[in-house]
């Protein structure tokens, strides 16, 4: 397909493909520190997208940053002031870590949190297009200069600026274009993801945060806005199963099923709306930065939803991109080496999390060591606070797993599981393994040296030097 001719060329300081969490984040910041910034969206905005949305209290500071805390409260969802985790018959309550002031988590439906981010970096000083598809990426040798985009009425125009945002999700449009689609490293997820929506009951603790595990099976319970909950569920990925007509609807009233308190908890609440589905989940780390071009947020980097880190991710790094690079846009060399300093820093910020988030999606039942977790925290509040700080990334996994603790725990599991010694046995080999691979991978592939990553290709083809009718955005 070849595009029309260009109708418009334009140059401004930043162009951000996509409009939601991280490119509102990465535009507002940017028009903040004064840079020109637009921001091209291939949908209609405000409308929904698929996503879990919960916000621990460190997405909720993310917002505070941004300055849209207040009016995504107004949106309705209630304060999440508790933490609760169920398993194995032992259930684990805390508070939630405070960060920057802010000691609970929401819940919040996308449509009006991604509306409520658009108009933040409306007010910040970027300029938001709607219904804008871009075809494609504009370089100037090996450097990427802008994307040529359809507007809404199918006429096709030209952006050039001196930085690409890739904003635009774990099918980026734009990782395609700059030859970083393919992960350097990728962990297929052992879970399917099904939700919906229940209107909840008057009477529902509404406070609460919960998740539920029996056998393989997963399941949560976060009340959101406009008097709902949202109910996940994440079974194990079985072959064959999760496709076809009916078969989201199947998958998720069984698995809700079998777990008989989150059954429980949904009682009396009425389901409103259809059950959405992501399957085939993995989660990954892509080359994330290269001349002239970033990817925040899931374009370049990935976690399964049972941890629920992807939109305070996405505000996060699109947020210090911006602030890692808006005063160094004027000069090629140095905005290239603030965006690999900017990329380096995710890698290790988000390394440990990514390693905790794939052993939660194994999608196995569960083990002596983790039965043994559970028992303990829900008698010693200073570990349920620990887990719950992980959620929040005020506490790291390696504060969980400690080597006193991790001998403490395979000791109690050894006495209160005396029955099945062989398995717990098999499990602390395991563990130890585990943590001999993820020690290896941190150390090598996720070091955080982009020369450990597989370099994208060279651009396809040579943007010419810019003609008459330019003028800027």
């Amino acid at each position: 397909m070849v595009d029309s001719p260009v109708t418009a060329v334009e140059r401004t300081d930043v162009v951000v493909v996509g409009a939601r969490c991280a490119g509102a984040a990465t535009a507002a910041t940017f028009a903040r520190a004064g840079r020109a910034v637009v921001v091209l969206d291939a949908a209609t905005l405000p409308s929904d997208t698929l996503s879990t949305h919960l916000l621990w209290p460190a997405g909720l500071a993310e917002l505070q940053r941004l300055d849209a805390l207040t009016a995504v409260e107004a949106l309705g969802a209630p304060r999440l002031t508790r933490a609760y985790a169920q398993a194995a018959g032992y259930g684990v309550g805390s508070g939630f870590p405070s960060v920057d002031g802010i000691d609970y988590a929401m819940c919040v439906r996308r449509t009006g949190l991604d509306a409520v981010l658009a108009h933040t970096a409306v007010n910040a000083g970027a300029e938001v297009r709607p219904r804008c598809r871009v075809t494609a990426v504009l370089w100037d040798g090996n450097r990427c200069a802008g994307v040529r985009y359809l507007d809404a009425a199918g006429r096709t125009g030209e952006i050039r600026a001196a930085l690409v945002v890739g904003a635009d999700g774990r099918r980026s449009t734009i990782a395609r274009a700059v030859g970083a689609e393919r992960p350097f490293l990728s962990v297929p997820s052992g879970r399917d993801c099904y939700f919906a929506y229940w209107r909840d009951t008057a009477d529902a603790p509404r406070h609460i945060a919960a998740q539920w595990r029996v056998g393989a099976d997963l399941g949560t319970a976060f009340p959101c806005d406009d008097g709902l909950v949202l109910s996940l569920v994440q079974p194990p990925t079985v072959s064959g199963l999760g496709r076809g007509p009916g078969a989201a609807e199947r998958r998720y009233t069984d698995a809700i099923a079998r777990l008989p308190d989150l059954n429980s908890r949904l009682h009396g609440c009425e389901r409103v709306g259809r059950i959405r589905s992501a399957t085939g989940i993995s989660s990954y780390f892509r080359r994330s930065a290269g001349p002239g071009w970033a990817l925040p947020g899931d374009s370049g980097h990935f976690k399964d939803p049972v941890t629920a880190q992807g939109i305070r991710d996405a505000l996060h790094y699109g947020r210090t991109l911006a602030e890692s690079v808006a005063e160094a846009l004027d000069s090629p060399r140095a905005l290239d080496s603030a965006l690999s300093e900017w990329e380096r820093r995710r890698v290790v910020e988000c390394r440990e999390i990514f390693h905790w988030t794939n052993r939660l999606a194994r999608g196995e039942a569960l083990r002596p060591l983790e039965i043994e977790l559970y028992r303990t925290a829900a008698d010693d509040p200073a570990l349920a606070a620990i887990t719950a700080g992980i959620f929040s990334r005020t506490h790291r996994p390696a504060e969980l797993y400690t080597p006193s603790r991790a001998l403490g725990l395979a000791a109690r599991a050894a006495v209160h599981q005396w029955a099945h010694l062989p398995a717990v046995f098999a499990d602390v080999a395991r563990e130890i393994r585990d943590v001999a691979g993820e020690w290896r991978t941190t150390r090598t592939t996720l070091r955080g040296d982009a020369s450990a990553a597989t370099p994208p290709p060279s651009p396809p083809f040579t943007l010419t030097t810019a003609g008459p009718g330019e003028h800027h955005a």
